[in-house]
């Protein structure tokens, strides 16, 4: 990922650097545990972690020629460790270092994921409660439908969220798995132990059984709960893009002193980060296809899935975790317009509780058809001639027959549809 859209914490997982000490570890880890089974030397072993080092740029140099990293990187060690790296690697091959690195590197991503998710989940906790019985427009196509409250939209996307959050722990479960299996993982040339060894030092579980490789229905279920995740963070940012929209203006991105809007248009407040995050969600869940075709290869082993995640990893990993802790900056620093919301509310004069005066009918010994088109007329002036829905309701002989003015005027009592708010917030947050 460019810089622009990168946090230096997540990118430094995928950097050479990174990388190549924990290739250097699983070999070394490896020999300590074929020192212990007495395949190795002791003194081998102790000789790989005492003088083992690795230089990137030769490295490079060794697989412009080797057109093969892995040898390249155990060229490169042994040119440090002397003799004894003739018995590094020992009845390994190199998708034990490739796929368990890549396992490891996915691992550490999701911790900061975790962190990240935890942030917003605090976030639009604060917001939901400084927001509970704050009364605004429900909406559904996009058209008002009946009151609800700016805390239970918080309270929503941290629900969600919290899902997410424990789809995220499952999936770094499930990818946290070491192979140590030698060629066609039969371990053949490699004795179990030495898997067991290295998946406990590196905090990771033995995959159960490996082909060549790590089975990769596990990093298909991982970014398909990356692209879950990108999803949720965009069904935040919609949100607040509507809100935003001149029309409706019930919240807005905070902006901030000397910020500019438009280059030709001084008087413009755009929503560009929700815009932005709206555009960094595609990004992630562009992964999760490429991740799901990678479940089939040939036999033991092909490496069509090689060149996916070389981009996936880093891109998916870097893209959403910029994404989290942005919308955490969008959720904190979110204003919001109580009146502007009342104004809202206030605009289609009272349609907003049809349904109820639709219901008093039906209690009222009114069929649902009859209750259904006698509201519905009345609603229709409001929308087509701007009247007042109350009046019109008392205006209507047919309705007054089944209600009179005074029980009419009951029904329209905001408090009616703000009455389970806490229940909900007790379901939401304990």
């Amino acid at each position: 990922m460019i810089p622009r859209y990168t946090r230096q914490q997540m990118a430094t997982i995928w950097e050479p650097e990174n990388k190549f000490k924990i290739w250097f570890e699983i070999e070394a880890h490896a020999c300590d545990a074929q020192s212990d089974l007495g395949v190795i030397p002791k003194e081998a072993a102790k000789a790989v972690w005492e003088k083992g080092q690795f230089d990137i740029d030769r490295i490079d140099e060794i697989e412009r020629t080797t057109k093969h990293d892995v040898i390249a990187f155990l060229t490169n060690l042994a040119e440090y460790v002397g003799e004894p790296a003739r018995f590094v690697h020992q009845g390994m091959t190199s998708s034990d270092v490739l796929d368990t690195c890549f396992n490891v590197q996915l691992v550490q991503a999701s911790d900061l994921l975790i962190e990240d998710l935890e942030g917003l989940l605090t976030a639009l906790k604060r917001r939901a409660h400084e927001t509970k019985d704050m009364v605004c427009m429900g909406r559904s196509h996009g058209i008002h439908a009946e009151p609800t409250t700016m805390g239970l939209k918080f309270a929503r996307f941290y629900a969600e969220m919290d899902r997410n959050l424990e789809r995220l722990k499952n999936a770094r479960k499930e990818i946290a798995t070491c192979a140590i299996s030698g060629a066609v993982g039969t371990f053949a040339n490699i004795d179990p132990a030495v898997e067991v060894h290295v998946a406990k030092k590196l905090g990771l579980e033995a995959e159960p059984v490996s082909t060549q490789v790590i089975p990769r229905d596990r990093h298909a279920m991982f970014f398909a709960t990356l692209g879950v995740i990108a999803s949720s963070v965009e069904n935040i940012a919609t949100e607040v893009r509507h809100l935003q929209r001149t029309e409706v203006l019930e919240a807005e991105e905070y902006f901030s002193k000397g910020q500019k809007g438009s280059s030709a248009m001084p008087h413009k407040r755009n929503p560009v980060l929700t815009e932005n995050l709206t555009g960094l969600a595609r990004l992630v869940r562009a992964a999760v296809v490429p991740a799901l075709e990678n479940v089939a290869l040939w036999h033991e082993r092909d490496i069509s899935h090689s060149s996916v995640e070389r981009n996936i990893g880093p891109d998916a990993t870097v893209t959403l975790d910029f994404a989290l802790v942005r919308m955490t900056q969008v959720i904190d620093q979110l204003v919001v317009y109580p009146e502007n919301m009342q104004a809202n509310i206030d605009k289609l004069s009272g349609l907003v509780f049809s349904q109820r005066v639709l219901l008093a009918l039906t209690q009222a010994g009114v069929s649902r058809e009859d209750a259904y088109r006698l509201v519905q007329r009345n609603a229709m002036k409001v929308w087509e001639e701007g009247k007042d829905f109350m009046q019109e309701l008392k205006n209507d002989k047919e309705v007054i027959e089944s209600i009179d003015e005074s029980s009419i005027e009951k029904l329209f009592d905001m408090n009616y549809h703000t009455k389970h708010v806490d229940t909900i917030f007790t379901r939401v947050f304990g």
